[in-house]
């Protein structure tokens, strides 16, 4: 528990670590204010009435002042690597624009994650910037403390996303040379330890600290202990050719991951990262104890099971290389195209919106699902997002949510789902739900499509697929009547069977 209650700052808290981060602050007792772009994305989070919440742009530094009043220290969490290629330039921009508004403040620590040096002579755009942002958070007044880790092994994890769908979904995993490369994995719950931990470590501030798990694996040695925590058997075929980019594109047919996430990722993968000092951070915290690859998996496991996963590596907008959520009125944008569609449904708006909040992952659009799923290809072919295929949670969504290569903009249960397709177009694409009870047991769905046409191109796009987008849209909706319906019966059944 912290001596006395510090205010500490947020940065990225509606990241994968940042989300994780927030109540674990919480828990010690100290008062958390979340920076974010925008502050709808935390309203889902079982925390967000006990922080305080500041938008802005770390980008745009005229966002900035006054979000560092009277705090003691701050965490920088924010990452660029879904921004495209102009990521590491960007991530420059936010650490100096963060560092000089907290300086500005009077804020007394830093505290930032970073990634391992490698070994070899080469470093990956990836593993660079994470290198430079860390010196370019340096370059000022403030104390700094780095942690740098390696692979994150935790449910919903970038690195261990690519290890749990590459084993789970290939049964022969033929992979290049980077699959021999050592490395030395740390649990989120270790690396959350940690950086709790360094608000009460003084001896921190202005450190480098290297932090691992307690076993130091290949990334095939990962593959075959994940598989042995499933009871699947996943030979291992080495191959010579498999570049970056093609390793990229392989990953990108079969993981929830992006070819722009997954190459910059791999090509980090060649090179031996590990701790160089464990003594240093053993010395700092005596109290932590770093858990084995085999544990860090059995918790992610278990998450996985009970459909409990806080966060997930694309919880982040710039998970995806186009950008953050953009505002944008529906009803007033200029050149918006709008196409609208009802059924009415035998059901209570809650029955109704249950199946539609289940949409997407598994359970698919009910549909012409092969049709999606070939959009997918098609779109990562063209360098987009490709069909991530999979959802944070199988039957509830939140504001920031991904679902296939959808996100979720706005949700507002029993009422409307508003999702933005991130998918390559000329233009910007919504599909939104909304449903309205009639007072007798049924209720009207409404299902909207929007889209709004870059250019002449934009426009001869949409009006290209008027008609297949017509019969995929009145499909989905008619199935989707149908599935409703089905299980309001198979409810009002169930309660008749209780009740005699």
């Amino acid at each position: 528990m912290a001596s006395a209650p510090q205010t500490v700052l947020v940065t990225g808290a509606t990241g994968y670590v940042g989300g994780r981060l927030v109540p674990c602050l919480l828990r010690e007792g100290y008062r958390v204010r979340c920076f974010v772009r925008d502050a709808d994305r935390l309203h889902a989070q079982p925390w967000h009435d006990r922080v305080e919440v500041v938008t802005g742009d770390a980008l745009k530094p005229d966002t900035l002042p006054g979000v560092f009043d009277s705090v003691d220290a701050a965490y920088y969490l924010i990452h660029s690597l879904g921004s495209g290629t102009e990521f590491a330039e960007r991530d420059r921009r936010a650490a100096t624009n963060i560092r000089e508004a907290a300086a500005s403040a009077g804020v007394q620590r830093l505290i930032y994650l970073g990634g391992i040096r490698p070994k070899g002579e080469r470093l990956s755009d990836h593993l660079k910037s994470r290198m430079e942002t860390g010196d370019v958070l340096r370059d000022g007044s403030i104390p700094v403390t780095e942690f740098r880790a390696a692979v994150i092994v935790g449910s919903g994890s970038l690195s261990f996303e690519l290890i749990r769908y590459l084993t789970e979904r290939v049964p022969i995993l033929i992979c290049p040379k980077w699959v021999q490369t050592p490395t030395q994995p740390i649990a989120i719950r270790n690396v959350l330890q940690y950086l709790v931990a360094a608000l009460e470590q003084p001896e921190s501030a202005g450190r480098v600290i290297e932090i691992g798990g307690s076993d130091v694996l290949t990334y095939g040695d990962m593959f075959q202990r994940y598989a042995k925590a499933r009871g699947l058997n996943r030979p291992i075929v080495n191959v010579p050719f498999l570049t970056p980019g093609l390793s990229s594109h392989w990953v990108g047919l079969v993981t929830p991951i992006s070819n722009q996430i997954a190459r910059p990722l791999i090509e980090g993968l060649d090179n031996e990262v590990t701790v160089d000092n464990p003594e240093a951070a053993r010395r700092l915290f005596p109290e932590i104890e770093p858990i084995s690859y085999e544990a860090a998996v059995r918790l992610a496991l278990r998450r996985y099971a009970s459909n409990d996963i806080p966060t997930v590596w694309n919880s982040a907008v710039s998970s995806h290389p186009r950008g953050r959520l953009v505002d944008v009125s529906l009803e007033t944008t200029q050149g918006l195209i709008k196409e609208t569609r009802q059924v009415q449904v035998q059901a209570e708006a809650e029955q109704a919106f249950a199946v539609i909040e289940s949409l997407g992952g598994k359970t698919g659009w009910l549909y012409g699902n092969a049709l999606w799923q070939l959009r997918g290809y098609l779109d990562q072919l063209m360098g987009g997002i490709g069909y991530r295929k999979g959802r944070r949670h199988p039957t509830t969504l939140r504001a920031g949510d991904t679902v296939d290569f959808w996100r979720v903009e706005d949700i507002d249960r029993p009422h409307l789902l508003r999702l933005r397709a991130e998918m390559t177009m000329p233009g910007r694409a919504w599909m939104q739900y909304e449903v309205e009870p009639d007072g007798t047991g049924t209720s009207v769905v409404t299902q909207t499509n929007f889209f709004e046409p870059r250019g002449l191109w934009g426009t001869l796009y949409w009006y290209l697929l008027a008609l297949p987008h017509s019969l995929l849209f009145s499909g989905m909706l008619n199935a989707l009547r149908d599935r409703i319906e089905q299980n309001a019966q198979q409810e009002r059944a169930e309660r008749t069977a209780v009740s005699v």
